[in-house]
């Protein structure tokens, strides 16, 4: 018995997987299990409250995004048309603002389309109305004239409030003239110079005795003039077609606004 116990001590030295390098083989160190299962749970533990904590963050960032940035997976029918509308709408005005710049087609003919958007502004208007309101010598002239002035007054404050409230731009990039700042005709929707040139010549069919020659060419002023302004690239089609609806109604709201002769007489005395 005492001779077998060397041997069996020195078998165990020989052995290879007795040594400490090879002890994890065989028998693993519990230090080393309890280390790795904290550190699962410990990182586990980390991950969900860093979701937690990172949800609100995900959560208050989307409610802040505006709704444009926000993708409509099922849009609506509405939506859809509004939006071909307005894209036909935008390519058909950037097609037919042949002058709105000296680069383009018609480029050479800017200074003339301008001169016929300038018979569609509203201070030439207001500075002649005043010329022959002074001038004026019968009652039912002075009346018609202050008419007149209120029309083209209210049109100035309807077109200007409507384009702040819209502020649309142009199709082109093109900054407003001094005219149009004084009239206050900076944006694009509606075209003020079509709801001008639709009101007036409303105005002037209704209450002026015009031959059918001039009364053709009338209307032909007011289709002119809302067509130059989408050639030199200031407006959209849909701009100008809204500028003669509103010009229009403009006309009607006049015409149950109107100022009789004594209203208009006792107007003068006090100007």
């Amino acid at each position: 018995m005492p001779a077998s116990q060397p041997r069996s001590r020195a078998r165990d030295r020989n052995n290879v997987l007795n040594r400490a390098e090879f002890l994890s083989l065989n028998q693993p160190l519990k230090g080393n299990q309890e280390g790795r299962s904290s550190g699962r749970k410990q990182s586990g533990q980390a991950g969900a409250s860093g979701a937690q904590n990172n949800n609100p963050k995900e959560r208050r960032q989307s409610q802040q995004l505006p709704e444009e940035d926000c993708m409509q997976l099922n849009p609506s029918f509405k939506g859809i048309a509004f939006n071909s509308l307005l894209a036909i709408d935008i390519c058909m005005s950037k097609r037919l603002g042949v002058c709105a710049n000296r680069a383009s087609s018609w480029g050479g003919a800017r200074s003339m389309i301008n001169l016929l958007g300038i018979t569609g502004h509203g201070i030439p208007w207001i500075a002649g109305t005043l010329i022959c309101l002074v001038k004026s010598s019968t009652l039912a002239g002075q009346e018609v004239l202050m008419n007149l002035l209120l029309a083209l007054l209210l049109d100035i404050m309807i077109v200007a409030g409507l384009q702040k409230l819209a502020k649309r731009k142009g199709p082109y990039d093109i900054n407003p003239g001094l005219l149009d700042y004084l009239t206050m005709d900076t944006y694009a929707f509606p075209a003020g110079h079509a709801s001008r040139a639709a009101m007036l010549s409303k105005f002037f069919l209704n209450h002026l005795v015009l031959a059918i020659p001039l009364r053709i060419l009338l209307v032909l002023w007011a289709l002119c003039v809302g067509l130059s302004r989408v050639m030199i690239g200031r407006h959209h089609i849909t701009d100008v077609l809204s500028g003669f609806v509103f010009g229009y109604l403009q006309f009607r709201l006049v015409e149950l606004i109107w100022m009789s002769s004594n209203t208009c007489q006792m107007l003068i005395s006090i100007w």
